[in-house]
């Protein structure tokens, strides 16, 4: 079983929405990269999550709500739009926060669980969750799987750690101690 026959079980999926999302960046030309928990699997070893969080050029913003509306539902929230497919349970969630924007210049080309995607630098993927992080405003359970995305990626690229603020460097310091 190959790691994307993995994925798509997983979501019960009746088509690869994944790899048709990545197929409509590359026929319309729609600059992107991966960010969130598959982007932390590029650098550290897997978790599987249904969701895909990615950001897109605010230009092509457009361009992707038009080429994706004829095969999924598209909604528009505050600081996202979210694609969703028939054919899985696949969560896909373009990041429109502008913060984001920047990312797009320091991304790479990279596998992750069988696909080839746009992935943010892990600098960047780490700058993300500690945003997610420090957002005290979402769910606890989702602050608790950012942090353990940062610990991921600081396990696995330790030279990472200097980036880390105050609050999260302690946090880690009392987990290695134990």
């Amino acid at each position: 079983m190959t790691e994307k026959e993995f994925l798509n079980g997983l979501a019960h999926a009746k088509s690869d929405v994944v790899q048709s999302l990545i197929d409509i960046f590359g026929h319309e030309k729609i600059n992107y990269c991966v960010i969130g928990g598959l982007a932390v699997n590029a650098y550290a070893d897997p978790v599987v999550s249904l969701d895909v969080d990615v950001v897109v050029a605010k230009t092509d913003l457009p361009k992707l709500k038009s080429a994706a509306s004829g095969i999924m539902r598209v909604e528009e929230f505050p600081y996202s739009l979210n694609l969703y497919s028939p054919d899985a349970d696949i969560r896909i969630q373009i990041q429109t926060d502008h913060r984001y924007q920047d990312f797009l210049t320091r991304a790479q080309l990279k596998k992750v669980l069988g696909y080839e995607m746009r992935v943010a630098s892990v600098e960047d993927v780490l700058r993300g969750k500690i945003w997610a992080y420090s957002d005290h405003t979402r769910r606890e359970s989702k602050r608790q799987k950012d942090l353990a995305d940062i610990l991921r990626i600081v396990e696995t690229i330790p030279e990472t750690r200097k980036l880390l603020p105050e609050e999260i460097l302690k946090y880690c310091q009392r987990e290695n101690a134990s």
